[in-house]
């Protein structure tokens, strides 16, 4: 800890960074500024400043307000606590929520400038970040199906704090859905546990998950299908984000280039969710393989596939099985997977260079590229063009309000 940490700054922010904090300088070093919106002045306390380049600091007052910020939709992330108990998970809370999908739309787009070097005729026009049905008129709030929550020293529910370990508990949390919010016993204390987790599946009672407990099976309504998954399991968060996803996948994939009896791939594909959406939107005749690594998520998806005749459910790390495919398929094998669209909706670290080289040997006509990260995203769709793909449309999806989180779908054709 140097000997400005605690010291107290004035200066003015001008732009919003990937991971959703503030960007100022004083005396022309960067500081990274939390809670404060790009245009304004703020008094802010320095945190670390072990990095000569920049400093980290914390909001403590606003001194030339924006006008879009609003009241914190928490209260136990406001500014008038200390910023060391502040609750983390909400960090665009006091910016009005059509302004948070513009900064998340600025920061999609710098990423794809900076990393994917396109310009701004590169990219849609206009590049948006949509909000999902209902989430405008409930301000952004009762949104998630799922929480997890830590336990502090007493026992007491909550999450952390900012870049934090430290467990700040609380009473209340407005993110979450009703059912999820009436499910979370605040009032009990869980003492010698780590963690719980509160759920509401949209078929069924909300459920809670304590510690490292056996899973159960559970199901989840999307449209007119049906899913079951383990309640330990991943599935999208925000209530609305499925239906979402679903069309959004649907959309994205260029139906002139689709292939129903290529080699169609829907890798790190959890339950099938975006298998069954390519499978929906193309017929009972299309062909399509889910690679998953969770042994259980790939027998669940098995399950939730079982209609398609050429659908199917493979676990794997999806580098080795690539790997694998790539170095055993024959020139039969390498026609189908040249005609093929691939889905693929890696972890917020992206696919990454060994999976991108793989698929550029592979060639396959599409991707179409979920991401929960512009940066690994922008990261991904340069090491595309190296193999002759073209970022041809992206959507932002704002999956995540009141926090810095952004999904967007891109479609890539090889050219």
């Amino acid at each position: 800890m140097g000997e400005n940490v605690g010291r107290e700054i004035e200066l003015t922010v001008d732009r919003i960074a990937h991971g959703g904090i503030a960007v100022g300088r004083l005396d022309g070093r960067v500081v990274f500024v939390s809670d404060a919106i790009p245009g304004e002045t703020v008094r802010a306390r320095v945190s670390d400043d072990r990095k000569k380049s920049f400093w980290r600091a914390d909001t403590v007052a606003v001194l030339e307000a924006s006008e879009h910020r609003r009241e914190h939709v928490w209260a136990a992330a406001s500014l008038d606590r200390d910023p060391r108990g502040r609750v983390g998970g909400a960090e665009f809370g006091h910016i009005a929520l059509a302004h948070q999908r513009e900064l998340k739309r600025q920061v999609l787009a710098e990423a794809l400038q900076r990393q994917a070097g396109l310009g701004p005729d590169d990219l849609p026009n206009p590049l948006a970040v949509d909000a999902l049905p209902g989430d405008t008129a409930a301000n952004g709030l009762g949104w998630r199906t799922r929480i997890r929550l830590h336990v502090d020293p007493q026992g007491r529910l909550g999450p952390m704090a900012s870049r934090s370990h430290t467990v700040i508990p609380v009473t209340d949390a407005p993110l979450a859905t009703p059912a999820v919010q009436a499910a979370i016993p605040f009032a009990e204390r869980f003492t010698g546990l780590g963690t719980l987790d509160v759920l509401a599946p949209t078929v069924g009672e909300p459920r809670l998950v304590i510690g490292e407990q056996k899973p159960s099976v559970i199901r989840e309504v999307v449209g007119e299908r049906e899913f079951q998954l383990d309640d330990t399991g991943f599935w999208q968060v925000h209530r609305a984000a499925p239906v979402a996803l679903t069309a959004a996948v649907q959309e994205a994939i260029d139906p002139t280039v689709f292939d129903p009896r290529a080699d169609n791939l829907d890798l790190y594909g959890g339950v099938g969710l975006l298998a069954a959406a390519v499978a929906d939107r193309f017929g009972p005749a299309t062909r399509i393989t889910s690679v998953e690594s969770d042994e259980r998520a790939t027998d669940h998806a098995s399950e939730n596939l079982a209609e398609w005749v050429g659908a199917s459910a493979e676990t794997g790390r999806v580098d080795r099985w690539l790997r694998t495919l790539d170095s055993g398929a024959s020139e039969a094998d390498r026609a189908r997977l040249r005609a093929a669209t691939v889905v693929l909706d890696p972890p917020r670290s992206g696919a990454g260079g060994e999976v991108m080289q793989l698929l550029g040997r592979l060639a396959p006509a599409q991707l179409v590229y979920v991401a929960c990260d512009p940066v690994a995203l922008a990261r991904d769709v340069a090491l595309a063009a190296e193999h002759g793909y073209r970022l041809v449309g992206i959507r932002g999806l704002d999956l995540f309000p009141h926090t810095h989180h952004v999904e967007a779908v891109a479609t890539l054709v090889r050219t």
